[in-house]
């Protein structure tokens, strides 16, 4: 006859639970494929040290505004790159990326149109006779000439969209006005930034 102490069990009651905790851990690893992670590995590594969270409101509030310029920073170097993901819906896509080619890649009379406006305007102000007669004689031939070459823009853009995208949808008049009110800007201001260098290839 054997003695048992209390609160032990004899080796043949444990057994079939220690088994069938097995054959559970084997049925869950299987049904997923994997075992299921660590918590350490899980979690995405990180380059640094955790910072300790903050103490005060103060320091709580200058972290979120580090963290936001942070990543106003980083939209804005992907926006004037020309990332998709980062751009507005006006500029996203291959159509309009190759309309700011077309356009980056000409010499457009448009492109001093914020110089001769600054001309016009300073012509309101200076009371000589002769200089408003001048400016007024440059804000005539300058509107002729942008509208010459507006349009000449405006079929080159229509001409280069239709040979590289066929089946666009994209209206037009739409991506011709686009093309358009780029070309008025300087070179240096525009944004996204060109991509292609002046009378390149594209």
């Amino acid at each position: 006859m054997k003695f048992r102490l209390p609160g032990r069990r004899p080796a043949a009651e444990t057994t079939p639970a220690t088994a069938g905790d097995t054959a559970a851990q084997q049925a869950v690893a299987a049904g997923k494929g994997r075992p299921t992670p660590k918590r350490n590995e899980a979690q995405p590594r990180r380059s640094g040290p955790v910072p300790p969270p903050p103490t005060t409101r103060k320091e709580a509030y200058r972290r979120m505004r580090e963290q936001q310029a942070s990543t106003r920073g980083n939209q804005r170097v992907a926006l004037a790159r020309g990332d998709d993901s980062a751009l507005p819906a006006r500029d996203r896509g291959p159509v309009r990326r190759l309309v700011r080619d077309v356009v980056d890649t000409r010499r457009n009379v448009g492109s001093v149109f914020l110089f001769v406006a600054a001309l016009i305007m300073v012509s309101l102000v200076v009371p000589s006779p002769a200089f408003k007669n001048y400016a007024t004689m440059v804000w005539l031939v300058f509107f002729l000439a942008i509208i010459t070459d507006s349009f000449l823009l405006g079929r080159r853009i229509k001409k280069v969209v239709t040979e590289r995208f066929p089946e666009h949808e994209e209206k037009a008049r739409s991506l011709v006005w686009y093309g358009i009110s780029r070309s008025t800007m300087v070179r240096r201001w525009r944004f996204p930034k060109p991509a292609v260098a002046p009378n390149a290839e594209i």
